[in-house]
């Protein structure tokens, strides 16, 4: 064994080959401090702008909270609800994707599967066709797409990603339509493309794909529905509202003969 000495000699010289990094100088990063935890990064903002409040970004379920918190009072004044089971809420919110070509690539369904399991961290049932319809090369039972329905804590950390990531990570995005309710209190909304969530990469994304969500409520009216939603943080177009649309008639077959045979006698 070597002497105490002996070892007291070589760190000597070692440190004197080679001496200590001064750390003073070192440029800040541009991030902040960062630091492994756990295997994990944490970073610090240098800045004074906080988007989210220190402690709202702690809860596990923010959304549900700040509505039983915040929402649901102010529903009930304006409402002027006198039960607290009155007041509206999210039920359920259905997510599905339709897939054409699902019968010749079943590769492309399984990946379609996975996508959407990391989107909405619930693994998605395949939809089958009820009849067979010859036009459309379909037979009865042949799976045409996938859907997937959320609830509880699932279905709000979903909602909050979709407003505060998904939508606004749209292209061309200038607020969601307000007239999508259907009458009962359950709004719609379409996606051209999958990758405006960040959970899907966007080099390993194959076929762009879109999907429908489908956000059901408890509200008996649209307004109380567009009231809940807005308050979520739902962005919708300015200038709108829950408003029910004027249609134009159909005009039928009659109607362009009679302008066709009318020209044709002058």
């Amino acid at each position: 064994m070597a002497s105490p000495a002996l070892l007291h000699s070589t760190a000597s010289s070692f440190h004197g080959k080679f001496p200590a990094i001064s750390t003073k100088h070192s440029p800040p990063l541009p991030y902040g401090n960062l630091r492994s935890r756990y295997g994990g990064l944490s970073v610090k903002a240098t800045s004074g702008i906080v988007l989210v409040e220190k402690t709202e970004a702690q809860k596990v379920n923010r959304l549900k909270t700040t509505y039983l918190e915040k929402i649901v009072p102010l529903l009930k004044e304006e409402f002027s609800y006198t039960n607290v089971h009155e007041v509206p809420k999210v039920e359920k919110i259905v997510v599905n994707c339709g897939i054409g070509d699902a019968a010749q690539n079943a590769k492309g369904l399984d990946a379609a599967v996975n996508e959407l399991a990391l989107i909405t961290g619930q693994r998605p049932i395949k939809t089958r066709a009820k009849k067979a319809i010859a036009t459309f090369k379909l037979r009865e039972g042949q799976p045409i797409g996938i859907a997937v329905t959320l609830r509880g804590n699932i279905m709000y950390s979903f909602l909050d990603r979709l407003i505060n990531l998904g939508l606004p990570r749209t292209r061309d995005f200038q607020g969601v339509n307000p007239n999508s309710f259907d009458g009962h209190g359950n709004y719609s909304i379409g996606f051209r493309e999958q990758s405006v969530f960040p959970e899907i990469s966007y080099d390993a994304l194959g076929k762009p794909r879109g999907m429908d969500v489908c956000i059901t409520t408890t509200a008996k009216t649209d307004k109380e529905a567009h009231k809940l939603l807005a308050l979520m943080g739902m962005p919708f177009r300015e200038g709108g509202g829950s408003a029910t649309l004027v249609r134009k008639k159909k005009l039928k077959a009659h109607h362009f003969d009679s302008k066709g045979r009318g020209r044709g006698r002058r």
